[in-house]
């Protein structure tokens, strides 16, 4: 027989974990790319245990941005970004500007990832030598062509300067376009990166609204959806879910809380019949 005490106070302390993890996901409800996060129980002999989070990966409401910078994903996948020490990650959150560098940087800083493209709206680079030999072109599959930093008034094929663009134009494809003598002229530079997982629910999150692949996630594969220039998107989480979640929860840190109460009543009052 398993000792009730030791079940209950193992509860409480996984209840507690639940509870904050309930908590984050209620401050976070009007964060912009915030992904709901959620466990479930599973039972082991001393009392439960929670699985290892999920990310919830449905969508989130698109919400007027900042300007024209900023993108919305209408579809399944995520932005990709690069930090400073070349670790590349995997976002929801299109809140990007151009840095006065002309660099497209997401909110943190990050680089924004992209593929350049020819005057034709080709992607230059080709796929890997040892990939499928049926996938000539890169457009063939994306998950495998190199990304890069998607810089607005530099070419990153010869580094020549191109002259800072009147505008530019970010359509429903993903490809960014400069625009210049009053809309005249019109020239595709780069197409946004939007990767996805077979398993996405199991990235790891790095920071809030960044994650990063691992081995249950799969490596990354092409992405689809619509980018939407100009909105944002908000978080995903389902507000009625999580209170129902928390008075779930509440209601299992007082029992777990009562039981101990009543296994400590137990003790003392067998420690009296002893003296």
């Amino acid at each position: 027989m398993r000792d009730s005490f030791i079940t209950a106070v193992n509860t409480q302390q996984i209840t507690k974990e639940w509870i904050d993890q309930i908590a984050v996901n209620l401050t976070n409800i009007y964060t912009p790319g915030y992904r709901e996060i959620n466990s479930t129980f599973k039972n082991f002999l001393d009392g439960t245990t929670l699985d290892d989070l999920r990310v919830k990966i449905g969508q989130g409401k698109a919400y007027p941005g900042t300007s024209d910078e900023n993108v919305y994903l209408e579809g399944q996948g995520f932005f990709v970004a690069k930090r400073p020490d070349n670790k590349t990650l995997y976002t929801r959150l299109g809140e990007f500007t151009f840095d006065k560098e002309g660099t497209y940087r997401t909110k943190e800083g990050y680089a924004v990832q992209g593929y350049l493209l020819n005057d034709k709206g080709e992607i230059q680079a080709g796929v890997p030598s040892f990939a499928d030999p049926a996938m000539s072109k890169a457009e063939d599959n994306l998950a495998m062509v190199p990304t890069t930093e998607i810089k607005l008034w530099i070419d990153p094929s010869n580094g020549k300067y191109l002259g800072k663009y009147e505008e530019f134009k970010i359509e429903g494809d993903g490809v960014l376009y400069g625009k210049a003598d009053d809309g005249k002229i019109k020239v595709p530079l780069y197409k946004l990166a939007v990767l996805n997982f077979h398993n996405a629910a199991a990235m790891t999150q790095v920071t809030p609204g960044y994650y990063i692949e691992n081995e249950e996630s799969g490596e990354a594969v092409v992405g689809r959806g619509e980018i939407r220039s100009g909105l944002i998107e908000m978080a995903n989480t389902d507000f009625k879910a999580n209170v129902t979640y928390y008075q779930q929860a509440r209601m299992q840190m007082e029992m777990a809380s009562k039981l101990i109460t009543t296994n400590k009543q137990l003790l003392e009052d067998a420690l009296r019949l002893l003296q």
